[in-house]
């Protein structure tokens, strides 16, 4: 380690520090340059006065502060729990306690970036000068009205977090739960912005969550390699490797999502006439630059970072530069309205939902006016896949796989996939009978699938262990989150039980469900909710895979039966409630076949009390085919032991057996004599 500390890689280090801050110079500059070309036309097209030059070129640098720090934060943390080898128990290791310093830092630059945006956002919306919403009294009144003004507030607040918790935390648990809550913080982003609002705001806003992760993974990760290099950071190599991986990955979804979201801001025939649609192409090339430069370089810099990282320090500072100033390119598209939000104004219903509804919600329609669902449909087919995969391999080992989980998890999946893209999925949010349809497949259909499939038990089998004394991989990974102390308290029956009938009453008869009917980030919150309670109350009743808390026979058929009332009185309730939940949102999408929304709602009530039912039946087959499983694998190898040792447990008992009976017939021939003689 003392090698590590040399003048070398301390002036490597600050080679690192000088590029990041050249980048973000430049990511700046780029944005403001780009923004000057088209926020003067802006402000004319919203119909807002000139806010001066201060708010105009001074939100894009800000924000692109915010961004800096934003992916800094996150590849650090990404780099320590998951690309620098680390001991699951016990500190951190000195490579990863730097990264995690580094993202400390990053993170504090996040926070400033984010609370400077709140002003200028609200400046920037209502067109008024920074200075005239700096006073406290008018801030909060136009951050209230606001939703990206709140969103950055937000931000704010967990960057603040992030900040602290670096510089507190020492071991590898707590670094990946940082790591997870600084992904939390780029979700308020994607939730407001262009993607959120007009036509097609769904496609838009699941488009862009891919897009931003996928892109704030690449560029951090890329950051915190350097940094690692730059410091003479062990296992270089192996870092490196992992990264590729992860910058693969990263590029094929940015790509993807890109063009996704392009198409849904922007007409094809505006694509070359219009500012908006001349940054998308500009943003395009330069993905495609860095996804071909990039993997050139990483097979290099792979193979000469046994030198010393210098060749993948100099070839990196490349691929970073480009990426800043594609970084630049994204905030000035968020400066230019594109052509989609300034053309023909959708209908109402196309307008709070994303898309227009062709009719009333037929059996047709509902099994095949398809539209993907691009998170919960690709989850399913991704999820599938790798499922499949993973049974390919362990054919190829030798190894048999029993056909019957692989059919559970194909149908788990399909259930998601009909659930969230089908016409099911689409009528969904207009309906609240569709939804409630929707949601007895998410939560107690697909989880009753899924975890009767046994995904973890195949992953353990297909992943290799590490090599003893080699650096933890995705295996140990694995093995730490079953026996994570989150997993075991989610796990817990009562837990399990509170959230998996509980959020029911929670969500709808507590105003919540009200206040998410018009978010579409909200939508994907409670589908994500509805499949993991399911999953989580399901899998140590019936699941394949060992639970962190093995219950016995009598307490899984214990929760099942305590799960049936709540159920049970929650349709009812529904069904005899005069009172319209969601009926503000209901009524405005004024749908001409849905117009009484108290029948609709009994409706949705008859169905959470009907199908219910169903899933029960299953589960309770499977713990009755579970259980008899268990006494046949018992009497087996009861007959293998017998067949090994004579049957000597047999005979054992068989000769306590005559012991006891020796015993007492010892025991009468003595009492005998004494009763008569006293005779």
């Amino acid at each position: 380690m003392a090698s590590e500390t040399v003048p070398g890689a301390r002036s490597r280090s600050t080679t690192v520090g000088i590029l990041v801050v050249t980048a973000g110079i430049l990511a700046a500059v780029v944005a403001a340059a780009l923004t000057a070309l088209s926020a003067s036309d802006a402000y004319a097209a919203y119909g807002l006065p000139d806010p001066g030059a201060v708010t105009e070129y001074g939100l894009p640098v800000v924000r692109v502060l915010a961004e800096t720090g934003a992916v800094v934060c996150i590849g650090s943390l990404l780099l320590a729990a998951f690309g620098i080898p680390a001991s699951r128990s016990g500190p951190l290791l000195a490579d990863g306690y730097a990264a995690v310093r580094a993202a400390g830092w990053a993170a504090g630059l996040w926070c400033v970036g984010a609370a400077l945006l709140v002003p200028f956002t609200a400046a920037d919306a209502t067109g008024r000068p920074i200075g005239d919403v700096l006073d406290a009294q008018v801030l909060f009144g136009l951050v209230d009205a606001l939703e990206e003004a709140k969103a950055w507030l937000l931000t704010a607040g967990i960057a603040l977090v992030l900040a602290v918790g670096c510089r507190v935390v020492l071991s590898w648990g707590w670094t990946v739960v940082l790591f997870a809550v600084s992904l939390l913080g780029m979700f308020p982003l994607v939730a407001t912005g262009h993607s959120a609002s007009g036509g097609a705001h769904d496609i838009a806003t699941n488009s862009l969550l891919f897009h931003l992760f996928s892109a704030t993974l690449w560029v951090g990760g890329l950051v915190a390699l350097l940094a690692h290099l730059a410091r003479g950071g062990a296992h270089a190599g192996l870092v490196a490797r992992r990264f590729s991986r992860i910058a693969l990955v990263c590029w094929i979804v940015m790509a993807a999502s890109g063009v996704v979201n392009a198409f849904a801001r922007v007409p094809l025939d505006q694509l070359f006439s219009t500012t908006y649609g001349a940054l998308v192409l500009v943003k395009v090339v330069l993905l495609v630059v860095l996804g071909v430069i990039g993997h050139f370089q990483r097979e290099r810099a792979v193979r000469t970072v046994a030198e010393g990282g210098g060749g993948l320090l100099r070839l990196g500072a490349v691929e970073v530069l480009v990426m800043f100033a594609t970084i630049g390119v994204a905030v000035a598209l968020g400066r230019t309205p594109p052509p989609a939000e300034l053309g023909a104004v959708p209908d109402r219903t196309e307008l709070l939902i994303g898309y227009p509804l062709d009719g009333p919600p037929t059996a047709l329609r509902l099994l095949f006016d398809f539209r993907f669902d691009l998170v919960f449909g690709t989850a399913a087919l991704v999820l599938a896949g790798l499922y499949l995969y993973g049974v390919r391999v362990l054919h190829r080992r030798g190894d048999r796989w029993p056909v019957g989980r692989t059919v559970a998890w194909l149908c788990g999946c399909a259930s998601v996939l009909v659930a969230t893209s089908s016409g099911v999925g689409r009528y969904a949010p207009a309906m609240f009978s569709v939804h409630m349809g929707q949601h007895m497949v998410l939560s107690m259909l697909a989880p009753v699938l899924l975890v009767l499939a046994g995904p973890t038990s195949l992953a353990l089998r297909v992943l290799r262990p590490a090599a003893k004394g080699g650096p933890p991989g995705a295996r140990e990974w694995l093995l730490a989150f079953l026996h994570s102390p989150l997993t075991r308290w989610l796990t817990n029956p009562f837990v399990a039980l509170a959230l998996f009938t509980g959020s029911f009453w929670a969500l709808y008869f507590s105003g919540l469900f009200d206040a998410a009917l018009p978010q579409h980030w909200a939508h994907l919150v409670m589908n994500a909710h509805f499949l993991l309670a399911g999953y989580v109350f399901y899998w140590p009743v019936i699941g394949i895979d060992p639970a962190p808390r093995p219950l016995p026979s009598l307490a899984k058929l214990g929760m099942v039966f305590a799960s049936m009332p709540f159920h049970a009185f929650f349709g009812i309730t529904l069904m005899m409630s005069n009172t319209v939940i969601g009926s503000d949102f209901y009524r405005g999408l004024s749908l001409p076949w849905a117009s009484d929304l108290l029948a609709d709602q009994n409706l949705g009530g008859g169905l959470a009390w009907a199908s219910g039912e169903v899933p029960l039946v299953v589960v309770m087959l499977a713990l009755l085919i579970q259980w008899s499983r268990a006494d046949y694998r018992e009497a087996r190898r009861l007959d293998r032991k017998a067949a090994v040792d004579g049957d000597a447990d047999l005979a054992a008992y068989n000769e306590m057996l005559r012991r006891l009976s020796a015993g007492d017939a010892s025991a009468s021939g003595a009492q005998n004599p004494t009763s008569r003689s006293d005779g």
